[in-house]
């Protein structure tokens, strides 16, 4: 991943910038670990000569409780905690939080955050709940016009999220070249 982003640069030149990089890629990657979780996407490659400052974390959450009902639980959490709202996700309720997180130095995080989380429950099983995570960093300010576009970005992408089961038809060619590519 990173060769490829490097590639055509010269090797002394970026040498210090691509160690630093590739520790906090595995720093990130320990992290999303350490939160169980499932799937961790981080652009490594310009867009239009930038650097985009995100990620998103796909992880997975059991709750307690029998007979919970998604749309019951949903309400809950998103009357839980200012910035929490129950929305449609591929017809199914789930809740959208969005706030700002100050640096934390301990922790290796320099800058401030903008942050969206989206919680979806597992269809037939209310107990199962997916968080898809998104944070940008907002080196000078996270209600900056590039931290506002990549949570419009973020809230576009999980528009199309779409639950597919096992009963569903094959997966596509596009599909079945993709397996595994993140």
């Amino acid at each position: 991943m990173l060769d490829h982003a490097f590639e055509g640069l010269p090797r002394d030149e970026v040498f210090a910038y691509r160690r630093d990089l590739e520790a906090r890629l595995w720093q990130r990657i320990e992290d999303a670990r350490k939160a169980d979780g499932l799937d961790l996407y981080l652009p490594v490659e310009l867009m239009h000569g930038i650097s985009v400052p995100a990620s998103i974390l796909v992880s997975e959450t059991r709750l307690t409780g029998e007979g919970l009902d998604p749309q019951e639980a949903a309400l809950l959490m998103a009357g839980s905690e200012d910035g929490r709202e129950v929305v449609d996700l591929d017809g199914a309720p789930a809740v959208r939080a969005e706030r700002t997180a100050q640096p934390d130095p301990e922790s290796g995080i320099e800058f401030p955050s903008r942050r969206v989380d989206y919680q979806v429950p597992v269809p037939g099983q209310p107990w199962r709940w997916l968080t898809v995570a998104f944070s940008t960093v907002g080196a000078e300010d996270v209600n900056g016009e590039l931290s506002l576009l990549l949570v419009d970005l973020f809230d576009a992408v999980m528009t199309t999220f779409r639950w597919r089961t096992p009963s569903d038809s094959q997966p596509s060619q596009r599909d079945q070249n993709t397996r595994g590519v993140r």
